[in-house]
Parts: structure tokens; C-alpha cells; sequence
């Protein structure tokens, strides 16, 4: 490449050995998301900066299809890239749902809605700027009622007939069901357990299942007026799950966990050595129930923010890794969705943009964890949950250049460029929220205004810029 397209980074460190290195770029995406007056040739002084593996997020919806006024594929894919997201597990609650089923009135030619998305760039001629993955429903249509048909979805899979896939297929298979916004039903758990079983997926389960409320219960709600949610609704799906774990031996991980007594059972769980896992997410470590009576319907979500004590047991299973991730649950909405009666506003909250400096403002400037941990919750562990392998940096570095003084790592020049995906990150950056300058179509964030320090510059899919605000 000419070298008036290629970027030297100098004397940036790489996250877990802290040594300093020039990176050098010379490929950017021909559609790459570049915002306004950003470098992306040149030399820059990265002294400030870091280079870590891209961050992945197991848990996002992007609304398409069914309410792409909300967000889109390609809005939501903007969105992720722009916050430092190489990677993401997109959840089933989509119309009509990822289960397999046929899409009679589909406006396109495809089979279901699986289909669909994993050709979703050939269908628009548009490529994403991030790599994703899917997650199946665990009943037809996400009802609860009957589980969903292994035989029309289990060949998206990876590992099942691998050889009969198309390249749309390898590319972004199923890798988790779940029937996220509800936990599996007590009539069709064994029935799912054992798809999951059959498959080597994990159960990705919403550890919730209430016909009723809008908020914790508890103080807030009556000075509200509104019905609340009990803690003790996310802690009978986590003892119900869990045992039956210890029967059948799958994989169970538990999605945006927020409660004390649930953490403890899940604490327990794992020093039993059952395979569970969980995640939780950035509103639940940053902020509790009294910031409903603050933020209004911007804090309404599924599982509600929960109490003072609540949070600080969150924080406290992020200091001795219970949590093993950290997921936005990244849930647009429109303005005047979250316009109307709080009772009746829609739940969730856009997340990818600002979870890396919440998360860090949150955790690490108050001592409850460290930079390299942060990486790991955010990069390393939702990568290897989604059976991806994150860029090793320093093995890239032990591979093109062992003696240098000074190394330097040029990305086009490594084995396999295409399987290099980063984020680099200004960590002395300080900026303030601004959601109308999101990429995502969407604004309902709490986190409006706040301060930070820290932010993702730049995020490199296969070894070439695909977001830069550098």
C-alpha cells in the first residue's frame, strides 16, 4: 500500500506486558466509519494510548429485522465499532424471531429470519464493520410454549456439517439460545437443556420471569407509584437452573445478573465446578434504584436497577470474579417509545458507545478492579464464551520482531492480518456523553453528561481501520 495511507503509532504499550511498541496500520477499510478531522495516516505520538484486543459483547439487539426505526444491522454495527466492539452475540428478539421457523412474507429471498442475517451484507451490498454471531431462540417465537425446532436451525450451528456451509454460514453462526427478555419456562427447560446438550451451545438465560412491575421493588417504586420486581424473581430462575445444571451438565450462563442473594448462589455454583457462567452490565455496576427517581424512564430496564446494597454486591463479585464479563444488553429505543407513562415505556438502555468509560470511571478509578481486568471482562472472556480467539498482541510481537529495541508491529505484515482485530485507547482521554453524536440511531441513555476518562480511538477488524476517531 502506498505509504500515505499507512499510520505509525508511536510508543503506544500493549495492555498485559506494558511494553511500548510503534504500531504501524496500512489498511483501512474502503467503507470504514471515520469521524471528522481523524487521522488515519501519518505519524502520532500514543504515549497516552494502549492496544488491547477488540472488545466483544454477548449481548446486543439490533432490531433487524422487525423495528429497524430503532436501530439497524448496520446503525448498530456503527455503534459497536464505535465503542471499541470487534465482536458480538445478537439476541433472538427479533420480528419475526430467530427460530428457525420459515419467513412466509419475507421482502427478501431467504428461508427464516437466520438466513436473512447471516446474509444480511449480500442482501445490501454493505459490509459491517464488526464481526457477529447469533443466538436462537429456545422456544418458537420466544413464547415460551414449545421449544424451538432443532432440525430447521441446527445445521447454522458451527461444527455441524461445516463442509455443507456457506461462507455467510461459517461467518456468523448460531453459538447460544436463549429466549433473552424471559427466562426458559419451567414446561420445555429439560427440553432446551437438551438441545443445548445435543449442540455444545450454552443456555444464555434472562434470570427473570415476572407478569408484573416496572421498577425494584421497594422504596422507589411506591414514591413512583408503580408495581415493583422482587429480587427474589431473578434468584428462583438462578437455583432453578443451577440445579438443573447439576442433573444434565450444560453449559448454563446467566445474562445481566443484578442482585446479591443471586451472585452468592452463583459464587456457590462455580466452587462446586458447574459449568455456569454470567455477565452482567455497565447500569448495573454505575447505578441502583434511586437513579430511576433521577434519570426516569432512561433507567427503566429488565432486570430493574436494583438497590444500594444490590450494587455494591456487584461490585464486589467484579472484584473477586464471579463475573466473568461485562455486557451492554445494547437496547435502542426511539424518543417517544421512552416518551410516554413510565409504567409503559419499553425496558433497556444503548450501552456500546460509553460502557468502556463508565465501566472504567466506575471500576477502575474507584479501586474496585484494575485496567488489565477491565480488558479481560471486556475482550478476553466474552471472546473465548463466544468461541472466538482474541489478537494476541504480545505473540504477534514474539513472531515479527524478537530483538528489536524497540519493536514495532506492522499488522499487514503478520501471518493472518485478517484475524487481527484490536481496540486502541486513548487512556488519558477525558470526554463527556454526548448521545447525539452516537452512531447508533438511538439516544436512551442515562448516562447523558457524565464524565469520563478513557475512550476507545480506534477499532482495526482484520488488521485495518474500521472506526477511527484518532
Amino acid at each position: 500500500m502506498n505509504d500515505s495511507r499507512m499510520l505509525t503509532l508511536r510508543n503506544i504499550a500493549v495492555w498485559d506486558t506494558g511494553e511500548r511498541i510503534d504500531l504501524v496500520i496500512d489498511g483501512v477499510r474502503q467503507d470504514a466509519l471515520i469521524e471528522k478531522n481523524a487521522r488515519i495516516s501519518g505519524e502520532i505520538d500514543a504515549s497516552d494510548w494502549i492496544v488491547a484486543p477488540g472488545f466483544a459483547d454477548p449481548h446486543v439487539h439490533f432490531r433487524d429485522p422487525g423495528q429497524t426505526d430503532k436501530e439497524t444491522m448496520m446503525t448498530g454495527g456503527n455503534a459497536a465499532a464505535a465503542g471499541g466492539y470487534t465482536n458480538v452475540l445478537i439476541m433472538p428478539n427479533t420480528i419475526p424471531a430467530v427460530d428457525g421457523e420459515s419467513w412466509n412474507d419475507a421482502p427478501f429471498d431467504v428461508e427464516n429470519v437466520i438466513d436473512f442475517l447471516q446474509r444480511y451484507g449480500c442482501i445490501y451490498g454493505v459490509k459491517l464493520p464488526v464481526h457477529y454471531d447469533l443466538s436462537v431462540c429456545a422456544s418458537i417465537s420466544r413464547q415460551g410454549l414449545k421449544p424451538s425446532n432443532i432440525e430447521l436451525w441446527k445445521k447454522y450451528v458451527h461444527g455441524v456439517d461445516d463442509n455443507q456451509k456457506t461462507s455467510p454460514m461459517k461467518k456468523h453462526p448460531i453459538t447460544a439460545i436463549s429466549d433473552d427478555g424471559s427466562a426458559v419456562t419451567d414446561s420445555i427447560l429439560l427440553d432446551v437443556l437438551k438441545m443445548a446438550k445435543e449442540t455444545g451451545l450454552p443456555l444464555l438465560e434472562h434470570c427473570e420471569h415476572h407478569d408484573y412491575g416496572s421498577v425494584n421493588e421497594g422504596p422507589v417504586a411506591k414514591i413512583l407509584g408503580v408495581g415493583g420486581i422482587p429480587a427474589s424473581t431473578e434468584l428462583a430462575i438462578v437455583n432453578r437452573d443451577i440445579e438443573a445444571v447439576r442433573k444434565i451438565g450444560v453449559h448454563v450462563h446467566f445474562q445481566h445478573v443484578s442482585t446479591a442473594a443471586a451472585f452468592e448462589a452463583i459464587r456457590k455454583a462455580k466452587k462446586e465446578g458447574l459449568p455456569i457462567t454470567c455477565e452482567t452490565a455497565p447500569h448495573y455496576v454505575a447505578l441502583c434504584d434511586e437513579d430511576v427517581l433521577k434519570y426516569g424512564s432512561m433507567a427503566k430496564m429488565n432486570p430493574p436497577l436494583r438497590s444500594k446494597a444490590d450494587r455494591q454486591a456487584t461490585l464486589a463479585a467484579i472484584a473477586d470474579g464471579t463475573i466473568d464479563m461485562i455486557a451492554t444488553d445494547h437496547a435502542p429505543h426511539t424518543a417517544g417509545d421512552k416518551a410516554g407513562d413510565f409504567a409503559n415505556t419499553p425496558n433497556g438502555i444503548i450501552g456500546l458507545e460509553c460502557a468502556y468509560g463508565v465501566c472504567r470511571k466506575v471500576l477502575v478509578d474507584a479501586g474496585y478492579t484494575d485496567d488489565k481486568h477491565l480488558i479481560e471482562l471486556m475482550s478476553i472472556n466474552p471472546m473465548q464464551f463466544m468461541s472466538r480467539r482474541p489478537t494476541d498482541v504480545a505473540a504477534l510481537l514474539n513472531v515479527s520482531s524478537r530483538c528489536a529495541v524497540r519493536r514495532t508491529l506492522k499488522l499487514s505484515e503478520t501471518e493472518h492480518p485478517e484475524n487481527i482485530d484490536l481496540v486502541l485507547i486513548n487512556m488519558r482521554e477525558k470526554w463527556s456523553v454526548d448521545a447525539n453524536s452516537f452512531h447508533s440511531k438511538a439516544r436512551n441513555t442515562p448516562f447523558e453528561g457524565w464524565q469520563l476518562q478513557g475512550r476507545p480511538v480506534a477499532t482495526i477488524v482484520g488488521s485495518e481501520i474500521a472506526f477511527s476517531r484518532m
